[in-house]
């Protein structure tokens, strides 16, 4: 079935919002004070993030890619295998279904943010910091995280294995999320994907929160510009390797 790109971009944004809705959702659970989670181990993050877009991929990836992420969008059509003329509209549902979700998830713990003094843990819910205050070490990880991610992202939907069974792909590719938050998550969060930074960053930066902090904006440039070079090396190098 065809959708119209009215249909994609509304799931693209649906999505989007669920990804960071359940991902940063989790991280809320674990780090805001009072929380049922509150305290509890990473795993429980890896958990949220790789059902973040498992869900989102089994629900619209033949639909719209279920690209849910502006790197991916953009490293498709740079490779050519996307259509320039859809990559803005892409990116820009794909933001704010993350601002979208990232007020959900305010909504939803708001007693608890304003009982969490640690401005750190509050803007670890919305966006990505380097653990140690390294641009330079956040770019590595989140380039090496990314090019994995994108790299069994189109290798995994790819694969002729999965052809005939769209929804085991979309199930690995939870997997796969699960597993670089889990392995490669501890230096950055991490972000892997420019609109699950960004668009929670800017609603950190405008909401009246009690214990905000900055919304360190010096360091905003490394989850947006890692993830997108490593998915143009990512899919480039794949469709040199395999496709022909």
């Amino acid at each position: 079935m065809d959708y119209s790109l009215v249909q994609r971009l509304a799931a693209e944004f649906i999505g989007t919002a669920l990804l960071i809705m359940l991902g940063n959702g989790a991280v809320a659970n674990v780090d805001l004070k009072g929380t049922k989670g509150y305290g509890s181990d990473w795993m429980l993050i890896a958990v949220g993030y790789g059902c973040g877009v498992m869900i989102p991929a089994m629900m619209f990836g033949s639909i719209s890619g279920n690209h849910i992420n502006p790197a991916f969008t953009i490293g498709l059509a740079m490779n050519g295998m996307f259509p320039w003329a859809e990559v803005v509209p892409y990116i820009v549902v794909q933001i704010l279904g993350a601002m979208v979700g990232q007020l959900i998830v305010v909504a939803c713990y708001k007693p608890y943010y304003d009982q969490t003094e640690d401005t750190a843990h509050v803007l670890g819910t919305f966006s990505t910091i380097n653990s140690v205050g390294s641009k330079f070490n956040g770019f590595v990880n989140e380039f090496f995280g990314s090019f994995i991610l994108f790299l069994g992202a189109i290798g995994i939907t790819k694969a002729p294995f999965f052809q005939d069974n769209l929804g085991t792909a979309h199930f690995a590719l939870g997997f796969l999320v699960w597993t670089l938050v889990a392995s490669l998550g501890g230096p950055t969060g991490p972000g892997l994907n420019p609109a699950r930074d960004f668009g929670p960053r800017v609603v950190h930066a405008l909401l009246p929160l009690k214990y905000k902090g900055s919304s360190q904006w010096s360091y905003a440039w490394v989850p947006v510009l890692a993830p997108i070079t490593a998915s143009i090396v990512a899919i480039a190098l794949y469709k040199f390797l395999f496709i022909v």
